[in-house]
């Protein structure tokens, strides 16, 4: 069983072209029980990310690969506590980002995040 969650339509997890490794928006689902456990923005960030790097670490990559990431947030006031917890996995030089609120996201999560990362 992986370590991050299954896809939930018609798409890949992930798929890798000329060195790069395009992983599809992460939700904050726990992939051991398939749902998202908790509200708080910080937590539901924190596993997003935590199921990025189960991602990137079957592809023997770290963060220091990623080069752009793209962030999706239901109420952009969370912005401030998730750039809290982005931090904490991100340092410089830190990649590319865009971020910005959304009317909704998939099974009602409060964040998504996809990234680029660079397999050289």
């Amino acid at each position: 069983m992986a370590n991050y969650p299954k896809a939930i339509g018609p798409y890949s997890v992930y798929r890798e072209a000329n060195g790069l490794l395009f992983v599809s928006g992460q939700l904050p689902i726990n992939p051991k029980s398939g749902n998202i456990e908790n509200e708080d923005i910080k937590e539901q960030t924190k596993q997003s990310l935590l199921n990025i790097k189960a991602i990137l670490e079957e592809n023997n990559l770290h963060f220091n690969n990623v080069i752009k990431t793209t962030c999706f947030l239901a109420n952009i006031e969370d912005f401030i506590s998730f750039n809290e917890v982005y931090s904490e996995f991100f340092a410089a030089p830190y990649p590319a980002r865009s971020a910005f609120a959304v009317k909704d996201l998939p099974k009602g999560a409060k964040v998504e995040i996809e990234v680029v990362a660079h397999k050289v």
